[in-house]
């Protein structure tokens, strides 16, 4: 499957260029739910949240939604991430299991500042559980710090299916490698001079290789740091993040509607 989607459901500009007139606030989840495929929650990186909410959050979504959470900072900004498993317990227990079905991938992402330690960081993601609630969990690795574009955080994001999220930016290294059984992008280049934030073509060419790592593909023009793993498909999660954010509902549509998903 491929989902696509954007960074959270409330924000202002928003209200206007993408949820009509007059919809009130409570019901722009369901709005975005209907025009989207998934969401990234950036609300848990910052605070917990109660399985109320979560459970609230799958039965306003319809049956195939996804949301994307993003793990706490308590768990990633730190010195030693090897003394994190307090914190990634607890988020991993707060009721994140309430979304069912519709959770996704659960988004580590690490700060520009936050360096490559290889036995530091290896302890980490062996910290990384594999369910919570009876439900299978996906993790995602953003590494923000050019000290993480070698083949051994590749192999090792690869040996613990957990995928190193692909950052189309100008600010973060993009790893393009294939490492788990699903892939994870946040493009971050969207331009508010573009009704669509990327252009038409642009958006096709992501589509493209969106279509190619679901078929267990590589994109050639995606520089790799290892030799592409064997051929099988994948899940794809793509989400327009940043850059001129009041496009991005605009540009995640558009996708959706060129890859007919």
């Amino acid at each position: 499957m491929i989902k696509i989607g954007i960074g959270g459901w409330t924000f202002e500009p928003w209200r206007g260029p993408f949820y009509p007139d007059g919809l009130p606030q409570a019901r722009e989840l369901a709005y975005a739910a209907e025009k989207l495929t998934a969401i990234e929650v950036n609300g848990t990186f910052y605070g917990s949240q109660k399985p109320s909410t979560f459970r609230k959050w799958a039965d306003e979504t319809p049956e195939n939604f996804v949301f994307a959470l993003k793990a706490p900072r308590f768990a990633v900004n730190r010195r030693v991430l090897a003394e994190a498993g307090p914190s990634i317990e607890k988020f991993v227990d707060s009721g994140i299991a309430e979304l069912g079905t519709k959770l996704g991938p659960i988004l580590w992402q690490f700060a520009g500042t936050k360096k490559y330690d290889p036995e530091d960081f290896a302890a980490f993601v062996k910290l990384l559980p594999a369910e919570a609630g009876g439900i299978k969990l996906r993790h995602a690795l953003e590494v923000r710090h050019d000290s993480f574009k070698v083949p051994e955080v590749v192999e090792l994001a690869r040996k613990h299916n957990a995928a190193i999220v692909y950052a189309h930016s100008e600010d973060y290294p993009a790893i393009a490698d294939p490492t788990a059984d699903f892939v994870y992008a946040r493009l971050q280049q969207s331009r508010e001079a573009e009704k669509t934030g990327y252009s038409a073509k642009e958006i096709a060419a992501w589509a493209k290789r969106a279509e190619l790592w679901e078929s267990g593909g590589v994109p050639e023009d995606l520089d790799l740091l290892t030799k592409a793993p064997p051929k099988k498909k994948r899940d794809v999660f793509l989400f327009f993040i940043a850059g001129a954010k009041v496009r991005n509902p605009a540009a995640a549509m558009t996708m959706i509607e060129k890859l007919g998903a």
